[in-house]
Order: C-alpha cells, then structure tokens, then sequence
C-alpha cells in the first residue's frame, strides 16, 4: 500500500504532542513487536471523526499514515506509520479508449438483438468443421456490423445504468477524498449484454465505515434508480406473445422486483403457460426458480433493446450487492455486523453451489466467493460508527439484493 519505515524514538517523541490534542494518552507502545509503527492507548476526548482528521492532516504532513483501532478491552488506540499513501496517477486515456470500445460492442450487440431480417442458410443450422464455422461467425459479424446503427436504443440504455453505477461510486470516493480511477468499461460483443461491465479501482483505503459503506452501495443505488425506469419504459413497449409449442429455453430469468413490475404491468404472471397437470401459478413458479419452462407453450413478455438493457442493469446490480469479500454487497454486510460477515460466507458459497445446479454460472461466482470472500477493505479509522441512517442504507443495499437476487438468470 505505502513503504514503510522503521519507528524510531525520535519518531515517538514528534508524534505524542498530536496525540495529546485528540485523546488522553495512558501509555505508548513502539518495537517490542512490531518495528514499523507506534501504539498511542487511551480514550479519545473529541469526537473520532473531528479527531481523524485532525491526526491525519499533521501526521501527513510529517509522512506518517494514521490508524483509528479499539482494543479488547474498549480503550482506543492511535496506530502510527512511518510512510504514506501516495499511489501514482492513472492514464485516463485507457478508460476513454477502454469506453469507446464498449460503446462500439453494445452497439453491436444491440443490432444482432434487435435483427428482424432473414438470417444465412448457414446460420439456420448447425455448421461442420472449421471452414463451415469459419463461414457461420463471418456472416454473423456481418449482420451485427450492418445492424450496429440499429442497436443504439440498447446501447444507450445499458451504457446510461452502468455510467450512473461507476460513477456513483466515484464521486461517493471523490466525497470522501478517496483516491480512485475513472471507470474501466469492458467490451465483450458476444456476451448477453454486449460488456462485461465496467469496474473502477480504488487507490487508497477508505476513512472509516461510513465511506466504505457511501463508496460501496452509491454505485448499485445509483444504477438501479437508472434502470428501473428504463426497465418499466422497455417493458410498456414490449409485446406479449405466444411461446411455441416445445420451446423450453431462451428465456430470461425473473427476480422478485422483475415478476413484481411485470405484474403490474401486465396484470398476471409472466410467463404464463398453457395447459400442464399443475395450476398455471405453480407451474410458472417452478420456472421462476428452476429454469425449466413446460414444453405445452404459453405465453410470455418478448423484451425490446430498452427492456433487455433495463433487465441486465438490474441483474448485474443483484450480483454486485452479493453480501460477500469485496463485493458492493460484501461492505454493505460488513459494516453492519465486522468480522462476524465472514462466518456466513461458506453458506453463501453452498448457496451458490446449489443455485448452480440449475444455472452453471452460480458456480463460477461460487467460486469468487469461496476464494476473494474472506477479504474486506479496511478503513484507516475503525472507531467511527455508522450512525442510524447509514445502517438503514446498508440495509436497504441488501433488501434490494434480494428482491434483485435471480435463481436462473438465463435458460
């Protein structure tokens, strides 16, 4: 994070005067187990976020980083050392080049999306050998090149939600004098979105809880105010149609908010099946949670771009909010309840595993969890409390993980 120096007595001596502005000091601690910092214990007589900052500044400008900690016991302790965080500035033309491209890929990917035209004969089968789908991914790079003009409604909409989520949680860093990148957008034309996203990294650790927990759910919030408007437009505009006979997969998949908007919408469950030895209602159900559509046929919401963008929005917002590791929803939880998030990281995880039986790529989240999950950003001042609005927000960050949460994104 930042070199760190040897503490020295001389080091002690300079730095006690500043702690004595911001608490009574009980004792001093340096070298006897750790060579690079110093350990002022006492009780604070400001308040710790007044007294943070004080510290910060002065032991900044003396080239030493603060910690706010308490111990066993409750007493505070003021953390010195010898270094500072002065990460080097990024290239901002990666992330202008990085957005172009991702404008270019959900353009592209938005025409295929929105094609009506006749497809090759070599598209309307399974190809053979090399050459034949040499020929098939030709002709379908063709299509999405002659289209791309076409697909600026579902370009526009998924490149809205995502600006409004990194950039949320930039400004949230930028507020709390954090230090951290532009977004990095990636492009991927031949996913289910046209990106795989965008993700921002943060330079610097943050203050205290209360900006972990700003910097961590203003990018989902942020997103998800974007794309439910969008997502009710894209779902007003769309058609209701007849599922054919046999067809089981090429469905999106329903979270509680998305059944619940379509139902307002539309007035009943969707999609609703036809016939079947079950109620309409259970078998749609099982769907919601399985994936697996009757094969009598039904009936069933066919997205438009704006739709489909407004779905993907609210997917990609459920998996960030996932309470685990590093993850927006991971600060959420861990601001909370501390430590105590970690023990619920292997039933996430076997959540996750079991999820993946119904759809694949629970497991490679699975996976994300298992091995990234046990870690948290850790911020310079752990004394300083959410406060009862903060907590209500890291709240409501996982009561829209739930309602977001999709058991079979895609079948």
């Amino acid at each position: 994070m930042f070199p760190l120096k040897k503490i020295t007595q001389a080091d002690v001596a300079e730095l006690r005067p500043i702690a004595e502005q911001v608490m009574r000091v009980d004792d001093t601690t340096f070298g006897a187990t750790d060579e690079y910092a110093v350990r002022y214990r006492g009780q604070l007589t400001r308040d710790s976020v007044e007294a943070f900052h004080f510290v910060l500044e002065r032991f900044r400008l003396l080239g030493y980083t603060p910690l706010f900690r308490k111990d066993q016991a409750g007493a505070h302790l003021l953390i010195a050392l010898r270094g500072v965080i002065d990460p080097p500035p990024s290239n901002p033309w990666v992330n202008g080049v990085m957005f172009l491209l991702t404008v270019a890929s959900t353009l592209f990917f938005g025409g295929l999306y929105g094609y009506e035209g006749p497809f090759p004969e070599i598209l309307q089968r399974a190809p053979e050998g090399f050459w034949e789908n040499l020929q098939a991914f030709g002709a379908f790079l063709q299509i999405g090149a002659s289209q791309m003009f076409n697909g600026w409604p579902f370009a526009l909409s998924i490149l809205a939600i995502l600006l409004a989520h990194e950039f949320g949680h930039y400004f949230a860093a930028r507020y709390h004098k954090m230090h951290v990148t532009l977004p990095y957008f990636i492009p991927f034309p031949f996913g289910a979105l046209g990106t795989m996203g965008a993700v921002i990294q943060l330079k610097s650790p943050p203050v205290n809880k209360r900006a972990l927990l700003d910097v961590g759910v203003a990018g989902p919030l942020a997103g998800f105010i974007v794309a439910v408007p969008l997502l009710i437009y894209g779902l007003a505009t769309s058609e209701v149609n007849a599922v054919p006979v046999g067809q089981t997969t090429g469905f999106e998949g329903n979270s509680i908010l998305y059944v619940l908007i379509k139902f307002l919408l539309f007035g009943r469950l969707l999609p609703e099946p036809t016939g079947g030895d079950w109620p309409a209602w259970l078998q749609t159900l099982w769907f919601y949670l399985s994936g697996i559509f009757p094969p009598n046929g039904g009936t069933d919401v066919f997205l438009n771009q704006v739709a489909w963008a407004g779905w993907g929005g609210l997917l990609v917002t459920g998996l960030n909010l996932i309470p685990a590791g590093q993850l927006d929803g991971g600060h959420a939880l861990y601001v909370l309840i501390g430590r105590r998030a970690l023990r619920l990281v292997p039933i996430i995880t076997g959540a996750l595993v079991l999820l993946g039986f119904f759809w694949p790529g629970w497991l490679v989240w699975a996976a994300i969890v298992f091995f990234l999950g046990r870690t948290h950003a850790e911020p310079l001042d752990q004394i300083t409390e959410l406060g009862p609005r903060r907590r209500a927000l890291a709240v409501l960050a996982l009561i829209i993980f739930v309602l977001l949460i999709t058991p079979v994104p895609i079948t």
